[in-house]
């Protein structure tokens, strides 16, 4: 499965008519791929609307990319949006494709989105470990999804899912006492280029 996320930096108080923009562009009958988050940030850089899609294969992804590319107003919010930054991804191949919540029944309201730089060599180590310690991790709180980056610098982006705050400290903190994360010998792949931010769904998105 791939993916694309992208960050929308946005005025303030324009963030309810961006989603709107963004599901129109997005489910518009000319669109690839298919919709499946759209938060806006609550913790780490503000005013940014992040909005996860999925794609069957890597040709679709292009095909949507290039039409973002051309459009005189990507996601709807082209005359709204300050900065605007896409990044394509593809999924670790053992994890299901991410789908709404309406689905699977997984939910936030609180989304972790956490970026983690991957030393060279160090990207099939990660998946593998990741397959290994995930199971046990995801029964505290969902792994939305874990992906690795298609262009830029090498690193992977992991989306977790928590009932709040509170939830979120009370789980990683039982994580590490419990041992089962993070995965023994993980970090010895990553650099220090580590991000997290926390956000929250728009009305909009299939993901609450």
């Amino acid at each position: 499965m791939y993916y694309e996320l992208a960050t929308l930096t946005l005025p303030f108080g324009t963030a309810a008519t961006a989603a709107q923009h963004v599901h129109a562009f997005a489910t518009a009958p000319e669109a690839h791929g298919e919709l499946l988050g759209c938060w806006l940030s609550d913790i780490g850089v503000l005013n940014q609307m992040i909005v996860l899609r999925g794609f069957a294969d890597l040709t679709q992804l292009d095909t949507e990319r290039q039409r973002v590319q051309h459009s005189t107003n990507p996601y709807g919010c082209g005359d709204l949006a300050v900065r605007m930054e896409r990044h394509g991804y593809q999924g670790f191949g053992w994890m299901p494709p991410v789908r709404p919540s309406a689905e699977t029944g997984i939910s936030g309201p609180v989304y972790e989105i956490r970026t983690y730089g991957i030393k060279p060599g160090g990207v099939q180590a990660t998946i593998d470990l990741w397959q290994q310690y995930v199971p046990a991790r995801a029964a505290l709180s969902p792994c939305v999804v874990a992906m690795v980056a298609l262009d830029g610098p090498l690193r992977f982006t992991n989306i977790w899912a928590y009932p709040s705050l509170n939830a979120r400290s009370q789980i990683r903190a039982d994580a590490v006492a419990q041992g089962l994360w993070p995965p023994k010998g993980g970090p010895a792949h990553l650099t220090t280029d580590m991000t997290s931010t926390i956000a929250l769904p728009t009305a909009l998105s299939p993901l609450k």
